[in-house]
């Protein structure tokens, strides 16, 4: 069973700083790309921000150089640091794994549960 637990979410006051973490555990064998998006109220989910397994990134444009996202492989853990945070921010905030496990020839692909991010003053 692979499972992917978010922490780190909360509430911030604008132009402050958060670090969200996303543990992927299991019998996991190779995980290809990991990922954060977020759903604000009303509107569709969208990408945040994208790693691959050689840490090649790629980022929304409304986040561009206000977030960075990393990995751990060695842990299965992305990481997003987010600073400079705006109210539009805030989100429910998911990650995102594509990875094969123990037993399955093929790629899946797994949610977290969701982080809640307030930026408010």
């Amino acid at each position: 069973q692979v499972q992917l637990v978010e922490s780190g979410g909360g509430l911030v006051q604008p132009g402050g700083s958060l670090r969200l973490s996303c543990v992927a555990s299991g019998n996991i064998l190779y995980i290809a790309a990991m990922g954060w998006y977020r759903q604000a109220p009303g509107k569709q989910r969208e990408l945040v921000a994208g790693i691959n397994s050689v840490g090649t990134t790629n980022y929304a444009g409304s986040v561009k150089g206000r977030f960075t996202i990393s990995r751990d492989n060695a842990k299965n853990t992305v990481y997003l640091q987010m600073n400079s945070l705006k109210p539009d921010d805030t989100a429910v905030y998911y990650c995102n794994a594509n990875l094969r496990y123990s037993g399955s020839d093929y790629y899946h692909e797994y949610w977290g549960q969701g982080t809640q991010v307030t930026v408010s003053s």
